[in-house]
């Protein structure tokens, strides 16, 4: 019997400062293309959630028709962190309030899949909410409290 690989998952949600054809977003809309392409060229990137747009803009998770998603699938999470922290992507990520609401609740959640498992924006919305109830556990955790695949495999 082979081994079962593991990547990571994550999921996080943004409130936007407008409708995302408002000015307020035009730098946000312009640069989606630009960073979505790094970050499927970035080292440990495996998938990434999007229509047929390119993107996820578009998807509502929650009454909220302000909240935007965004999730992908990564080999390990410090591939995930080096790409959201040390790489292009980081520089949009410090002008985030200039688009997005700063949110007082956990907005990103980590879960390991299957190598090969393409989640759901519902089983990440599931993962997020169970964070935000719970706080971090093996099932859903955070890139400051880890859980290591071991967690999901033993």
């Amino acid at each position: 019997m082979s081994e079962q690989r593991y990547h990571v998952a994550q999921f996080n949600i943004a409130r936007m400062r407008g409708e995302i054809t408002d000015p307020v977003m035009a730098e946000f809309v312009a640069n989606l293309d630009a960073i979505n392409s790094a970050g499927e060229q970035a080292p440990g990137f495996v998938w990434r959630f999007k229509t047929d747009e390119g993107h996820s803009t578009s998807v509502r998770m929650y009454d909220d028709t302000y909240l935007i998603i965004n999730m992908s699938v990564w080999e390990s999470v410090d591939a995930l962190f080096d790409f959201t922290y040390y790489s292009a992507h980081v520089e949009l990520f410090r002008k985030r309030r200039d688009w997005f609401e700063k949110m007082d609740i956990p907005y990103l959640v980590l879960w390991w899949v299957p190598a090969g498992h393409e989640p759901t924006p519902e089983e990440g919305k599931a993962r997020l909410e169970h964070l935000q109830a719970h706080g971090p556990s093996s099932y859903a955790f955070t890139f400051k409290q880890r859980f290591g695949v071991e967690a999901v495999t033993e």
